[in-house]
């Protein structure tokens, strides 16, 4: 499970409100970790928050550790980066063949179209599957 320090800002119900004190998976000050945490603070100043449901009934100003599945962090990032661009790049090749530039900027369009259904449909699947929700561990 890839994982994250935050604390409770508030509760809503069944859910709490977690304020995330880093972005990223947690590992990027790690040996192998993607450095992803200075970017994210570079292009982000804003402080990030989740609802995440509470079964242990946290308390607001406690400091938790919000979880995420295994693989789900890697499956999100393939949704949203990889198959667009791969749509992208299939409908540009394939309008090219057909009907040569216009064809390839229509076919990108189309690839494009295609790759933003793709990901909307992978998030309404993602959001229904309890391992890709995140959880309060700690």
């Amino acid at each position: 499970m890839t994982g994250a320090w935050g604390s409770v800002a508030s509760l809503d119900g069944e859910y709490a409100l977690i304020r995330m004190e880093e972005s990223g998976c947690g590992r990027c000050r790690e040996v192998g970790g993607c450095g992803g945490n200075n970017l994210a603070k570079l292009l982000c100043s804003t402080p990030r928050t989740f609802r995440v449901p509470n079964p242990e009934r946290r308390s607001v100003g406690e400091r938790v550790r919000v979880r995420v599945g295994e693989g789900s962090v890697r499956r999100s990032a393939l949704a949203a980066y990889a198959f667009p661009w791969l749509a992208l790049l299939l409908g540009a090749l394939a309008g090219s063949a057909a009907a040569g530039e216009a064809g390839a900027i229509c076919g990108a369009i189309v690839g494009l179209l295609v790759g933003w259904l793709g990901l909307r449909r992978a998030q309404r699947r993602d959001a229904a599957d309890p391992r890709c929700q995140p959880s309060i561990t700690s």
